[in-house]
């Protein structure tokens, strides 16, 4: 079936902010007093769950809060050096000329999403931000409720496995791209509906072929 609403992740989904997150990391982790990532750790957390993450570095979830309200704060003075990965624009425009409503769901502040896209925010409907580490499934209900979208005919697409868990839990499809945060891997073993390799797959398999 079609699918007349596109709700996307912004973080390693259409920003390529894991370079800023690797040289931002440590210093979070100084801060909130949980472990500090060292490089023979980043293949391994790539591959592992949410949960599994925050076992490792030893975050209570009753930082996540804090921890979330302190990144965001350190997105926005450096918003310079998180740019849209090579593609984004392009994608987004091929979508919205077919009709087929954007939504953006994101940890990030709507204020710091809109700077990253530019003039493409103007192709989203709907933006619900600032969600917190399990938060999105709430969200993603909220926007098909705003949108007046069956859950059957909108995809969630991300780059993290709670992005996955995330869709499944609201009942809508999921797709996720391998160039973010998780590993290739890790997301195919989700099974999720679509899988992206590049990001004019986007447009390709969800039956747009240009703009």
């Amino acid at each position: 079936m079609p699918y007349s609403l596109v709700i996307f992740d912004l973080d390693g989904t259409l920003a390529d902010s894991f370079p800023w997150f690797q040289r931002n990391v440590n210093e979070v982790a100084d801060r909130f007093g949980f472990r500090r990532v060292v490089d023979g750790d980043v293949e391994m957390l790539r591959h592992a769950s949410t949960r599994d993450i925050l076992a490792h570095l030893k975050i209570p979830r009753w930082k996540l809060p804090f921890i979330a309200r302190h990144v965001r704060r350190l997105k926005t003075e450096q918003a310079a050096s998180i740019p849209l990965f090579d593609g984004v624009e392009e994608m987004l425009s091929a979508l919205a000329a077919r009709d087929i409503r954007l939504a953006l769901v994101s940890s990030d502040t709507e204020a710091n999403a809109r700077e990253k896209l530019g003039a493409s925010a103007a192709l989203f409907s709907d933006f619900d931000c600032a969600a917190s580490v399990f938060g999105k499934p709430a969200k993603f209900r909220r926007v098909l409720k705003r949108a007046g979208v069956h859950a059957a005919r909108a995809i969630a697409i991300g780059d993290e496995t709670r992005d996955i868990e995330a869709a499944r839990a609201v009942g809508i499809a999921c797709g996720a791209v391998t160039w973010g945060y998780a590993a290739p891997n890790a997301l195919r073993a989700l099974k999720p509906d679509l899988v992206f390799e590049r990001m004019e797959d986007i447009a390709r398999k969800l039956g747009v072929t240009s703009a």
